[in-house]
């Protein structure tokens, strides 16, 4: 057997090669050679052999020997590559503890290996022991080159997303953190305490402490006013605390950032604010985005979409025309970082302006020119374009052939199948075709057991048909299988509170909901509404004002209207009513309120 040894490692050792190349992570370079040499100069025969035995025993299904041979070999080496090899072995044989084990052992003999502290890090995240990393990210950190650092300190939240107790990853986080952000260490950058407190900020939201997040943010903001760093933070962090706005609206208020970034930062909150429904606050900002930096194409798409969303079309097809012009001009023009858009093609983004365009056009009732415009669509959004067309016949009276149309498009995946379902019930419910629209969201709800948006559509059918306890049936379900479905809690309230019905469950409902999502003016509106009902008039005022300045609805303006009517401000009720009116004159809410206060306007 020892004669033939040489023999077996030359055989074998295109075989180790290749192993420990493909199925070992690469490792940063050693700052010196003759400290971290490589496997190849590092392994005499026996050691070498030794290698080859534990690469043999994983082959066989013996990772339990696989892993003490290599990492033996490692202890005996110091060789990184050899540590990496045993921890994965142990990572892919879901044995945790000896992963760590090798981990650790690997930092032992190599103290000044950052591969070795990430791996010890991420192993104890996964293994929920989070309270024992403080040491290795302090070592981590100490690691990383000065002008590094910043950015790895901005990183280190991700290495924690899927801990499960973020509170214990607060705290570690802050004992690591805390002397960079009050400049603690010695020649240390700026920039090193802006990040940690930014990184203090996002592990203190998510361990649900949103005060102290924004308190992080506004440290940052202090250390440096100019930076957009702590802004881009809370434009994450406003959807759930809504003070963190704040952070946002102070960097656009100081006069010397670069305008690029600060088009940017204001392009962002534009988006933030929109997806929060508030329309009328992010108008002016996207206007004022177009007029600083015109190159930014992203924003004259972005001021489109919101004008289409207020019913403005005419000023819509400006802003998207000027966008197709933009990208005529400059196809590869600047997207902007975390604005959803950095990856798509030029086709891709064409496509989106001609389906808004089409849309523009079909609030203006042009059919010819929607249908001229989907027609330069290619084929990749087939499935969009056909539920465009079904919904121009469908305002030409051709209900039948709309739905015809939505039915025959061909379906390559389930989401495929669910969207022509919710596609005809919206054709079907804008018919106001309510018993119908409830038969096609019943059989979708057969076909896909407990879709939340589904169900969900099916409630509201329900409530058009009087169908009360249904609805609630569905509405609870949806809240059981997803609790943070807040327009699920809106709707169930609402639904009480115009019924005028257990008030007081209704208000807990709704303020549910906007603890999900504060500040949605459209809650707002219902938590105004359930005031109304249990006669808390100028409470009611308070909220429903706030509702209508974010977002003059013709439905907020009708309970606006409606309480100032029954309140003696007869003037200023008929002031928000035809506002209303003139944006649209067929909302049914308003309609019905005029009606039965026997009001002319």
């Amino acid at each position: 057997m020892a004669k033939s040894r040489p023999f077996l490692i030359l055989l074998l050792c295109g075989l180790l090669s290749m192993s420990l190349a493909a199925q070992t992570v690469d490792a940063p370079p050693p700052d010196d050679e003759d400290d971290e040499p490589s496997i190849g100069t590092t392994l005499d025969a026996e050691t070498f052999y030794e290698v080859l035995v534990g690469e043999i025993a994983l082959r066989s299904g013996e990772n339990g020997a696989a892993y003490e041979t290599l990492l033996d070999a490692a202890r005996k080496t110091r060789e990184e590559r050899l540590f990496q090899r045993a921890t994965e072995i142990a990572l892919q044989g879901r044995a945790g503890d000896q992963a760590l084990a090798a981990a650790r052992a690997w930092r032992r003999a190599l103290p000044q290996s950052m591969e070795a502290a990430r791996y010890e890090i991420q192993i104890l995240s996964a293994l929920e022991r989070v309270g024992e990393a403080a040491e290795p990210l302090r070592a981590l950190l100490a690691l990383v080159p000065a002008p590094d650092r910043a950015g790895a300190i901005l990183s280190l939240p991700r290495s924690f997303s899927r801990a499960g107790d973020r509170r214990q990853v607060r705290t570690v986080l802050e004992q690591v953190l805390l002397p960079y952000a009050q400049g603690k260490l010695a020649d240390q950058p700026p920039a090193t305490a802006v990040a940690a407190w930014a990184s203090l900020a996002r592990v203190r939201a998510a361990a649900g402490d949103g005060a102290a997040a924004v308190e992080a943010l506004q440290q940052a903001q202090t250390l440096d006013a100019g930076g957009e760093g702590a802004a881009l933070v809370a434009l994450e962090l406003m959807s759930n605390q809504p003070s963190a706005e704040a952070v946002v609206q102070r960097y656009l208020t100081i006069a010397d950032t670069p305008v690029t970034k600060r088009a940017a930062v204001r392009l962002l909150y534009a988006r933030a604010l929109a997806g929060q429904q508030r329309y009328t606050e992010a108008l002016p900002l996207l206007e004022t985005v177009t007029q600083e930096a015109p190159g930014l194409s992203d924003a004259w798409l972005a001021l489109g979409a919101l004008h289409l969303e207020l019913k403005h079309p005419e000023a819509a097809e400006k802003a998207l025309r000027t966008y197709l012009d933009r990208l005529a001009q400059a196809p590869a023009a600047e997207a902007v970082p975390g604005a959803g858009d950095e990856e798509a093609t030029l086709a891709q983004r064409q496509t989106q302006a001609y389906l808004l365009l089409a849309q523009a056009a079909e609030q203006r009732r042009d059919f010819a020119g929607a249908e001229s415009w989907l027609a330069k669509v290619d084929g990749s959004q087939a499935l969009a374009v056909q539920l465009r067309r079904a919904s121009l016949l469908a305002q030409q009276g051709k209900l039948d052939e709309a739905r015809a149309l939505v039915r025959q498009v061909p379906e390559r995946n389930p989401e495929d199948g669910r969207a022509k379902i919710l596609a005809e019930a919206q054709l079907l419910r804008d018919a106001k075709a309510w018993a119908q629209a409830r038969d096609v969201l019943a059989a979708g709800n057969e076909r896909f057991r407990d879709d939340v948006d589904l169900l969900y559509e099916q409630a509201m059918a329900d409530e058009k048909l009087d169908r009360v306890d249904e609805m609630e049936q569905l509405l609870r379900r949806v809240i059981a299988l997803r609790p943070d479905h807040h327009h699920a809690y809106n709707a169930l309230g609402y639904s009480l509170a115009d019924r005028n019905v257990r008030l007081p469950e209704a208000r807990g409902l709704i303020l549910k909901a906007l603890e999900i999502s504060p500040g949605e003016p459209f809650l707002v509106d219902s938590l105004g509404w359930v005031e109304y009902r249990m006669g808390n008039r100028e409470e009611a005022l308070k909220w429903l004002r706030q509702a209508y300045r974010v977002r003059p609805d013709p439905e907020i303006a009708a309970h606006l209207g409606e309480v100032l009517w029954v309140n003696g401000d007869r003037d200023e009720a008929r002031r928000v009513w035809r506002e209303a009116r003139g944006r649209d004159a067929g909302n049914e809410v308003l309609l019905e309120t005029l009606a039965r206060l026997k009001v002319e306007l």
